[in-house]
C-alpha cells in the first residue's frame, strides 16, 4: 500500500499542477488521512486522526477548507447522505474519468466506487432536462449490504 500511496500523492501533485493550483503539505496530509482509511470520515474524525498520524491539531474549519479543495480538484469525494469523505478510487488512473456512484454499506460502512457510464448519464441528463430541472450535481449514493456482510450473516432461523 505505501507505494501505492506515493504514486496516488505524486498523481495528485501533478493534477493540482496541471490545474494551476498547489496541493500543500496539509492538504496532501488530508488526503494522505483519507488514503489510509478503509472507511469514508466525518471531518471530525479527519481532525483527530490527522492529530495521531502527524502530531498536529488542525481546526474543524481548516479541515473543511482543504476538503473543499480536495474536492474541487476531483481528488476527494463527499458523501452526501452521510457528511462523509473519501479519496477517490481513481486518482492514479490514466483513464477519462466518469460520473461516479458510491455503493455504500449499511452494515459495515463501506464504500466502493464505480463509475456510471457516459451513455447512461447522457440519457439521464436529457431525461431530467425535459423536466426543466437543471442537475448542479451528479452523484448517485446507493445504500445496501457488501458482498462480505452478506457472506458473514447470521441466517434467519
Amino acid at each position: 500500500m505505501p507505494d501505492d500511496i506515493d504514486r496516488i500523492i505524486q498523481k495528485s501533485y501533478e493534477a493540482c499542477a496541471s490545474a494551476g493550483v498547489k496541493l500543500t503539505d496539509k492538504r496532501k496530509n488530508v488526503l494522505m488521512v483519507l488514503l489510509g482509511s478503509s472507511t469514508p470520515l466525518s471531518a471530525y474524525e479527519i481532525v483527530e486522526r490527522y492529530k495521531i498520524q502527524f502530531g498536529e491539531t488542525l481546526p474543524v474549519m481548516s479541515i473543511y477548507r482543504m476538503l473543499d479543495f480536495l474536492i474541487q480538484e476531483k481528488l476527494v469525494h463527499k458523501l452526501e447522505t452521510a457528511s462523509q469523505y473519501m479519496s477517490c478510487a481513481h486518482i492514479a488512473c490514466e483513464h477519462q474519468h466518469e460520473t461516479p456512484q458510491f455503493l455504500i454499506c449499511d452494515r459495515c460502512g463501506s464504500v466502493k466506487e464505480i463509475a456510471i457510464k457516459k451513455h447512461i448519464m447522457t440519457e439521464l441528463e436529457r431525461s431530467i432536462q425535459s423536466t426543466g430541472f437543471t442537475l448542479a450535481h451528479q452523484q448517485l449514493e446507493l445504500h445496501g449490504v457488501c458482498k462480505h456482510c452478506q457472506d458473514n450473516s447470521v441466517p434467519a432461523n
